[in-house]
C-alpha cells in the first residue's frame, strides 16, 4: 500500500517532477537577483506545460507554502493571491 495520500496523487504527474526540479526551489547559496529571475522563469515554464498546475497551486496556497515556485507562482505571488481574495 502507497503513502502517497489520494488527494495527493496529482503530484505523480507534475512537470516539475526529476532533475529539472532544482530550478523550483533557491540553491542553499547566495543567489543574485537575475539569477533569481533567471531561474524562476524557467521553473514557470515548466508549469505552463504542466497538466497539474491548478491542484499543485492550490495546493501550495491551501498548505501556505512559504518557498518556492507551485502552479507557477512564486513565494510573494501566492501572498498576493490569499491578500487579494
Amino acid at each position: 500500500m502507497s503513502a502517497q495520500r489520494v488527494e495527493d496523487v496529482w503530484q505523480l504527474r507534475a512537470a516539475c517532477r526529476g532533475p529539472q526540479s532544482v530550478v523550483f526551489f533557491p540553491p542553499a547559496t547566495f543567489e543574485r537577483k537575475d539569477e533569481k529571475l533567471e531561474r524562476e522563469a524557467r521553473a514557470k515554464d515548466i508549469c505552463r506545460t504542466c497538466p497539474v498546475k491548478e491542484p499543485c497551486l492550490d495546493y501550495a496556497v491551501r498548505i501556505k507554502e512559504p518557498h518556492g515556485i507551485w502552479g507557477g507562482l512564486n513565494e510573494a505571488e501566492r501572498r498576493n493571491l490569499l491578500v487579494s481574495a
